[in-house]
């Protein structure tokens, strides 16, 4: 199988990182495709027996899928001045949020697309890749695909397309919103007396021991939380803030708003 990258960014770069490691595919067959002329070299030395190229210098692209790993607000643009076309034996897996399979088709001339939404986490081989393909795509082809998402992490796939901007606000928007809390955390930890660097080491430690309860119980969240809570004590304390000030609602509320950002981007 060859595989182009168009769009040789962090996602991009990274996805190529897993099917190599896992030997997907041959090195050889792997042609990366940057807007930034400036970065090729540096993509060289990390993919040293990879072809390297920037956008002006593609005029002729053969490939078995082609990855658009381009920022969606560029996208339009980055369409209308390919200086090739798109082989109709190619595959094309866009891992662009918000762009419908119905956008990518009209302004590729192509239909036969798979649209896919990582999250940071493949960078490390621990993301998860909501998925959706159009028409006319057979199942041995999305076997492939499958293959190659699994490289970095999990994936799902979706009957229903319009989900996948529910997955991009959840998931794909997600390891960000912990992020925020773990500042939030952190930082309490500091104005408390604590050391910033002692701060970090007690609220990472605590985020992944919670993930491994999580991970490794048969209790709800609402029972997990009640075992920490005990009636009149400091957790209750804490969570009682929160409610009085509606954290939850507020996280909600701007899961929702990455929702209907993600719709916006199709338009």
């Amino acid at each position: 199988m060859k595989i182009a990258v168009l769009g040789a960014g962090n996602m991009g770069l990274s996805f190529s990182k897993s099917f190599l490691k896992y030997e997907l595919i041959k090195p050889q067959n792997l042609h990366l495709i940057t807007r930034n002329q400036s970065k090729t070299e540096k993509i060289k030395s990390i993919f040293p027996d990879s072809e390297i190229s920037s956008f002006e210098e593609v005029k002729d692209l053969e490939a078995d899928l082609i990855i658009i790993a381009v920022k969606p607000q560029d996208f339009a643009f980055v369409a209308q001045n390919l200086n090739f076309r798109i082989s109709e034996k190619s595959l094309v897996l866009s891992i662009m949020a918000g762009i419908s399979i119905e956008n990518i088709q009209t302004l590729l001339n192509h239909k036969f697309v798979v649209r896919a939404m990582p999250n940071a986490p493949t960078l490390l081989g621990m993301g998860i890749t909501g998925y959706t393909a159009a028409e006319g795509i057979s199942f041995n082809q999305l076997i492939n695909i499958e293959r190659l998402l699994n490289s970095t992490g999990r994936s799902v796939y979706l009957e229903d397309e319009s989900l996948l901007d529910a997955v991009t606000a959840l998931s794909g928007s997600g390891p960000a919103y912990f992020y925020y809390i773990i500042d939030a955390m952190i930082k309490a930890g500091t104005e408390m007396g604590i050391d910033e660097n002692l701060s970090k080491l007690f609220v990472k430690q605590t985020m992944l021991g919670a993930y491994h309860l999580i991970n490794n119980s048969d209790k709800s969240l609402e029972e997990l939380i009640k075992d920490v809570a005990s009636k009149g004590g400091t957790t209750e304390a804490a969570l009682k803030t929160f409610e009085e000030n509606q954290l939850k609602s507020i996280l909600q509320q701007g899961i929702l708003a990455a929702e209907n950002r993600a719709r916006e981007l199709n338009s």
